[in-house]
C-alpha cells in the first residue's frame, strides 16, 4: 500500500488527481491509500509524517505549496515530493526542497503515469525502516539505521542520530519495542545503544559517536556477547 496526500486548494483538480491514481492503480495493480488536504496549511497542522508521496499544488491561498515543503522537510526528509502547477517557473524552485518533479496543469494521463512510474520505482528502490516520533507541531519520521542511541530523562525519550536530537514523551520500554533487538543493546537503565556505532568498549565505558556511556556491571558480559554476535553477522 503507497500512502498518498493529495494538497490542492481546487476540489475538481483533487478530483482530477485522484481519477488518475485510481487509473493507475488498475493498471499497475497498486493499491493507494490517499489522503486530502485543501490547502498547505492543512498538512503541515501536526503533520503525520507517513506519507509515502505528497503531490502538492503551489499556488494555494493560506500556504502556498513552497512554503509547505519547506515546513515537512522539517520533520521528513525522505517522502517524495511532486508538485503540480500551471507556473513552471515557480516548480522550478523545488530543488530547494529536494522535490522529486512536477507536473503541469491541466495534468494529462500520459505525463501523470510516466511521473508515477519514476516515483514508485523511488519509493521502493529507497526502501529503509522508519522510526515515527511525536514532538511539538507534529510527527517526526527517524532513519533507524542513523540512531547511535537512545536515552532516557523523566519520562522523556531523546534519540541521538548523526543529524541531531529529538525528544519525544515515552518510556524505554517504549523505545526496546520498536528497535531490533539484534541491533540495539540496552546497556544500562538510561540507554538503548546502537551497536553499529560503538567505537571502543574499555571497562566499563562504550565511546559511541563522541559521547562515553557506561555500561552497568551486570550488563557487562551480556554486551560484549551481542557486540561480538552482531559484529561477526555484520562480517559474513
Amino acid at each position: 500500500m503507497i500512502r498518498i496526500a493529495i494538497v490542492d486548494d481546487s476540489k475538481p483538480d483533487r478530483e482530477a488527481l485522484r481519477e488518475c491514481l485510481k487509473r493507475y492503480g488498475e493498471e499497475h495493480s497498486q493499491k493507494f491509500d490517499i489522503t486530502e488536504f485543501e490547502d498547505g496549511e492543512d498538512i503541515v497542522t501536526n503533520y503525520s509524517a507517513d506519507y509515502d508521496l505528497i503531490l502538492m499544488d503551489i499556488e494555494m491561498a493560506f500556504l502556498n505549496g513552497m512554503r509547505a515543503a519547506e515546513k515537512i522537510r522539517e520533520l521528513d526528509q525522505t517522502v517524495l515530493l511532486i508538485f503540480t502547477t500551471n507556473m513552471p517557473q515557480y516548480a522550478i524552485q523545488g530543488y530547494k526542497v529536494n522535490a522529486m518533479d512536477y507536473m503541469l496543469k491541466p495534468i494529462s494521463y500520459f505525463s501523470f503515469s510516466e511521473t508515477m512510474t519514476r516515483a514508485l520505482m523511488n519509493v521502493k528502490t529507497g526502501a529503509k525502516e522508519y522510526l515515527t516520533i511525536s514532538m511539538k507541531g507534529g510527527k517526526k519520521k527517524l532513519d533507524v539505521d542513523t540512531i547511535c542511541y537512545v536515552e532516557v530523562q523523566d519520562h522523556v525519550l531523546i534519540y541521538h542520530t548523526t543529524s541531531g536530537d529529538f525528544e519525544t514523551k515515552g518510556t524505554m520500554n517504549d523505545a526496546e519495542g520498536q528497535l531490533a533487538p539484534e541491533k540495539f543493546f540496552r546497556c544500562n537503565r538510561c540507554y538503548l545503544v546502537n551497536l553499529e556505532y560503538v567505537d571502543r568498549y574499555l571497562g566499563s565505558d562504550i565511546m559511541i559517536n563522541g559521547d562515553t556511556i557506561q555500561v552497568s556491571r551486570g550488563r557487562r558480559k551480556p554486551f560484549l556477547d551481542a557486540l561480538n554476535e552482531y559484529l561477526n553477522e555484520v562480517g559474513k
